[in-house]
């Protein structure tokens, strides 16, 4: 007898909703790992750009070039089949013979990182060039050490600024994490199909797969927009 639609997407022995939501549960993950990562390398890339002198501003340059011009499918298979390579010839190289290769899951979040902190490279130095010169000169002239600046002024209003933008780039994360079912990781798009082949319901699955892409991105904007509404009230001190 042939299973029925709620039997199939529930948690008994013939059900696949339990993979589904752990595949969901890797996407997030994924997702998460990825977007901080991307955060720091976006840090990285936009005190490079912003920099007043010529070589890490063309450094800054380059990474952004190369990582927003290419398609972020081939930055995954570079790294998953170059990453294999790279780390099997150290481990060669310090008396340990035979063949290494990182995780799925640690290669996909490197890709992405690298991927998305290229976008945000750009959120956080426009973010930065929006800042009010004044208030940065009043607080280096009241003597407010550098690192208390950035803090208390800089930083702040640098998130408050890229925080739009940065929301965009998090969908674009979201989505991107689908990719990484070309090389073996099992997040929710791998697993929508995997399901699919099994029961021939490729129309039920992959409609799911969307409906769950979408709750997720749907609550996860919906925090970014109260974070971005927060930080735009004045402050009260």
């Amino acid at each position: 007898m042939t299973p029925g639609t709620f039997e199939l997407l529930g948690f008994g022995p013939q059900g696949w909703g339990f993979l589904l939501l752990k595949a969901a549960g890797t996407t997030i993950a994924a997702a998460i790992c990825g977007f901080f990562l991307g955060s720091l390398f976006g840090l990285l890339g936009a005190a490079l750009k912003l920099s007043s002198l010529l070589a890490p501003r063309m450094i800054g340059q380059f990474y952004t070039t190369i990582f927003r011009g290419v398609p972020e499918i081939l930055i995954v298979y570079l790294l998953f089949f170059g990453g294999s390579v790279a780390v099997t010839q150290v481990m060669n190289l310090g008396g340990f013979p035979g063949f290494y290769s990182l995780p799925v899951f640690v290669i996909g979040v490197i890709a992405i990182g690298l991927v998305s902190g290229a976008y945000q490279t750009e959120a956080y130095r426009s973010a930065f060039l929006r800042l009010n010169r004044g208030q940065i000169e009043a607080g280096a002239a009241c003597g407010m050490p550098r690192h208390l600046l950035l803090r208390r002024i800089i930083a702040p209003q640098t998130l408050r600024f890229a925080l739009p933008a940065l929301g965009n780039i998090w969908q674009s994360v979201l989505k991107e994490t689908s990719l990484l079912s070309v090389i073996g990781l099992t997040e929710l798009l791998r697993q929508a199909g995997t399901a699919a082949g099994s029961t021939r319901q490729p129309l039920l699955f992959y409609g799911i797969a969307a409906i769950l892409f979408l709750i997720i991105g749907r609550m996860t904007g919906a925090a970014l927009g109260g974070l971005e509404r927060h930080l735009a009230k004045p402050w009260s001190r």
